[in-house]
């Protein structure tokens, strides 16, 4: 298995850090956000990563250059002419490097327990549906919704009642709030060739996908925690909670 980490985001959120810096460099406990993510994987035994790269990419660049690509075979995904969101991004991605690998995509911004492990043994158990995706029990305001059996059926906003795709029925499953980390199959490839636009989510790609009949899964760990590195504000309860991680 390989995987992909998504570094290209603008952070704006986090201004004035990356006005002069990428997201995916700002430090947690004097770590960026990057390498906690490539860690995590090279201690899973995923040493084959494409990071794709948009706002100052040439500084992810070097960071991972002059620390000799941290002892993995790393490839970088240029989006520097267009952001191409998570679903486009990933898309490229797999069509500049093809493989027959499934790839698990992450998140740099997102830091959580360490599941990765058990993570990789749950889709091998799985069937390998399209895409497997980690999933938990809280509060948002976007849900996917799932079966019994864990297969996705939907999505839904809590606050606005929208429902995609738009015939979904919903009824009897469970809400359920994304993590943003997935293991996706090589046979993917064809559904994201069907999106419309070369920009797209993987929301749009996966709701896509349930309207076409295709396959989705969820993983829900046990003693998962998460948290999102979003705003400047959030970045000293950031660094207390990493402790926990370290």
């Amino acid at each position: 298995m390989r995987a992909m980490i998504f570094a290209a985001g603008m952070g704006t959120r986090l201004r004035p850090l990356t006005d002069s810096m990428p997201k995916a460099l700002v430090p947690i406990k004097g770590k960026p956000l990057l390498l906690w993510q490539i860690e995590r994987l090279r201690n899973a035994g995923i040493n084959r990563i494409i990071v794709n790269v948009h706002h100052k990419a040439e500084q992810i660049i070097r960071y991972l250059e002059e620390n000799g690509y941290f002892g993995c075979d790393i490839r970088i995904s240029d989006e520097t002419d267009r952001l191409l969101d998570t679903g486009g991004g990933l898309r490229k991605a797999l069509k500049q490097y093809p493989s027959e690998e499934h790839t698990l995509a992450l998140n740099a911004d997102i830091l959580s327990t360490d599941i990765i492990s058990r993570f990789t043994a749950a889709y091998s158990r799985s069937g390998k549906p399209l895409a497997f995706l980690v999933v938990s029990r809280r509060k948002t305001r976007r849900y996917l919704a799932f079966d019994e059996t864990m297969h996705l059926k939907g999505w839904t906003n809590t606050d606005t009642g929208e429902i995609r795709p738009a015939e979904a029925n919903l009824d009897g499953t469970e809400l359920l709030a994304f993590s943003g980390m997935q293991i996706v199959s090589p046979d993917i490839i064809p559904y994201m060739d069907r999106m419309r636009e070369e920009k797209f989510s993987l929301i749009d790609l996966y709701m896509h996908i349930v309207a076409s009949g295709g396959g989705i899964r969820a993983y829900m760990p046990r003693d998962y925690r998460m948290m999102d590195v979003g705003k400047i504000e959030q970045l000293p309860e950031v660094e207390r909670w990493a402790e926990q991680l370290v």
